[in-house]
């Protein structure tokens, strides 16, 4: 019996000009802390290594504490005190990216019938991001964050995609059972890995991601309409 299902936030829930979206937060983040002494190309080139370094997480610290490690091995322990600065970016500046985002009208009732029906909903998206712009992302697709179970960021989570252990984590924090999950998701490789778990997987193709090229005709597949028929075949009590 399905009780859970994982959805993956940027690509799938919330259509994104990734490109442009990353200009866009990186620009915005530059711009913000130029006036405090930062340049900005070693600034960006340190935000990715942070990010690096949370895909490479081995679970021992949490990915925010793995990220400021990385930004004071680079500016020092002394500049730890502007992560107030970062924190005022994300609550106001990072909204700009909202313009690389677009919006699927279908996804706010899919999302409120899975609520009826009682199902845990988890937005199980790579925890890179504080907790304030993954909490702005859930709210610009439409959807309210109060009504998840749980959505991952760097503040919670310790793994990244696409790390099996990122959704070894989730199972353990709630007790689940692999085979009463359902991933979706529009990367094959970090979303679809969850299979190899037992993970029920369906694969949103409006913004497919492979770049590995792995081969993924054989997993369920569609635009948010099949996902639709995809659950009323697979969930009991629609």
């Amino acid at each position: 019996m399905i009780t859970t299902i994982l959805f993956d936030l940027d690509g799938t829930l919330l259509p994104m000009d990734e490109d442009a979206f990353i200009k866009t937060y990186m620009g915005g983040l530059a711009k913000t802390m130029a006036p405090f002494g930062y340049d900005p190309q070693k600034l960006i080139q340190t935000v990715w290594a942070g990010t690096k370094a949370m895909v490479e997480n081995d679970g021992t610290k949490t990915n925010e504490q793995v990220f400021w490690d990385v930004y004071t091995q680079v500016y020092g322990q002394d500049k730890r005190t502007d992560e107030q600065i970062f924190a005022k970016f994300y609550q106001s500046g990072f909204a700009l990216a909202k313009s690389a985002c677009g919006f699927n009208p279908k996804v706010p009732p899919l999302m409120e019938k899975l609520k009826q029906l009682g199902l845990r909903i988890i937005i199980a998206t790579n925890p890179f991001f504080p907790q304030t712009a993954t909490n702005q992302r859930i709210r610009w697709a439409g959807l309210n964050p109060d009504d998840f179970a749980m959505y991952t960021t760097y503040e919670n989570s310790r793994f990244c995609k696409p790390n099996i252990a990122y959704y070894q984590d989730i199972l353990q924090k709630f007790h689940l059972d692999a085979s009463e999950c359902i991933m979706v998701g529009n990367d094959v490789l970090e979303d679809m890995i969850a299979q190899e778990l037992g993970i029920k997987g369906f694969l949103v193709t409006d913004q497919l991601i492979n770049k590995h090229n792995l081969p993924w005709e054989h997993i369920p597949h569609g635009d948010v309409y099949d996902l639709q028929l995809f659950l009323q075949d697979n969930l009991e009590n629609w």
